[in-house]
């Protein structure tokens, strides 16, 4: 998409040429790191998105559960990624709002996510996401609306 909403002129790649575009990607952010988040699936066609996280025990609060900003981070990065990924790589996605409702505590080990385009407008996009424990039980569930940009240094 342009900034206008317009489909970009440049060629999309397949799915799986995009999954290994960002699975072998050697300038990941370090809050990707920190997150251990992996893409893992992807359908352009549908807007979709799935990925894995590591719920570290450092992310733990007293209880033992995953305090839940590292939960909303998880989100709020699932979404983003699935934005510039609808984007075919030529825009970021600053996240204007974001609503998340927690369902059920999140432990150590991994987590998976899946987020999906909704709206993708010419200023706004709109995006879900829900988070997953290894079980696949739904731990929480975001909605977000991002402003896309064309991809600069902030």
């Amino acid at each position: 998409m342009s900034q206008t909403g317009e489909p970009e002129d440049k060629p999309r790649v397949s799915d799986d040429e995009m999954l290994a575009r960002f699975q072998t990607s050697k300038k990941r952010p370090p809050c990707t790191e920190t997150l251990g988040m992996q893409l893992t699936h992807v359908d352009q066609a549908n807007m979709t998105c799935r990925f894995a996280f590591e719920a570290r025990d450092i992310f733990a609060n007293p209880t033992g559960a995953i305090q839940g900003g590292f939960i909303a981070a998880m989100l709020d990065e699932a979404m983003s990624t699935a934005a510039i990924i609808a984007s075919n790589v030529t825009m970021n996605a600053p996240t204007l709002e974001m609503k998340i409702s927690f369902l059920r505590p999140l432990f150590v080990g991994t987590a998976t996510a899946e987020a999906k385009i909704l709206k993708w407008g010419k200023s706004t996009c709109f995006i879900e996401a829900e988070l997953f424990d290894p079980d696949g039980k739904l731990i929480a569930k975001a909605s977000a609306t991002q402003a896309p940009k064309a991809f600069k240094r902030f």
